[in-house]
């Protein structure tokens, strides 16, 4: 039986190594390596772990475009990539391809689209998508045939995120985690949600009717606070939603290819990952790293 195909936010695996790892790890030019290191050994820990069939780099805009014109203030408040790993970003794709890993990216969508996108095409061609990302927006992806593969910043390994462990999470269904996110709100995005409105709050109303709109409709029901929420900002909360959920964007499935060490170990020596590379020409398999 096939392995499962692995798609990897690409961006916040860079981040989250950049900033686990000192950057004082130095390439052959003096510039630091700290993000690639970090994502190559993860994605080689995975790899050796759950057997993929593939894996998938996926790449995207910073705050896709119809995101924004739906609140100008989505990512308004992230700060700017370092200049350190603004290089690393720019080195990644070739390294990512050395290994045979492929790489998918789109200027006018995020890398989560084309996560959610791949785990599709996949699970309709009867295949299971392991999904290694830290968003929790992704968990509106996860069926029986979708997992996440959580990852927490600066926490080594991965905690698989199923069905079962969204609804112990959030209190809901993968089915209505945008209505969720746009009621609770999303800081990292930069939404607000409902006023005084917080995850056990929103659990609650999507528990009782089923959907934003549910909720928003029944508003007359609750608690005058919680009802005024409901009602005063009902256009924008369904705007958040919009926001939150994925948009679906035409992929192929991509076709079996399996980690090649050799092809990375030569593009690591030549990055000056040289310890790295030692060990990928030693190893006569990802499981011996």
């Amino acid at each position: 039986m096939p392995g499962p195909l692995i798609a990897v936010d690409a961006p916040y695996v860079l981040y989250r190594s950049f900033y686990a790892l000192p950057d004082t790890i130095l390439g052959l030019d003096g510039k630091p390596v700290n993000a690639l290191l970090g994502a190559v050994n993860l994605l080689l820990r995975a790899a050796a772990d759950f057997g993929p069939r593939a894996i998938v780099m996926c790449f995207g805009a910073e705050a896709a475009p119809y995101r924004v014109e739906l609140f100008p203030a989505y990512h308004a408040d992230r700060p700017e990539v370092p200049e350190a790993l603004a290089w690393q970003f720019s080195e990644a794709p070739a390294l990512f391809s050395a290994f045979g890993w492929e790489v998918s990216s789109g200027d006018d969508v995020e890398a989560d689209d084309l996560l959610g996108s791949l785990a599709a095409v996949e699970t309709d061609a009867g295949g299971r998508t392991l999904i290694v990302t830290g968003d929790r927006d992704m968990y509106q992806c996860v069926s029986d045939d979708v997992s996440v593969l959580f990852l927490k910043s600066g926490v080594t390994g991965f905690a698989e995120v199923d069905v079962a462990e969204v609804r112990r999470r959030y209190g809901v269904g993968p089915e209505v985690v945008p209505d969720f996110i746009a009621l609770r709100g999303d800081p990292s995005d930069g939404l607000p949600g409902a006023s005084g409105i917080g995850p056990k709050t929103a659990a609650g109303l999507l528990s009782k009717y089923g959907s934003l709109d549910g909720a928003i409709a029944g508003a007359s029901g609750e608690r005058p606070r919680v009802a005024a929420a409901l009602t005063d900002s009902a256009a924008e909360l369904r705007a958040f939603r919009d926001i939150a959920t994925l948009r679906t964007v035409a992929v192929d499935r991509p076709g079996d290819r399996e980690t090649d060490l050799v092809g990375g170990a030569s593009a690591a020596r030549g990055l000056g990952l040289r310890r790295l590379a030692e060990r990928l020409e030693e190893a006569g398999s990802v499981a011996d790293l």
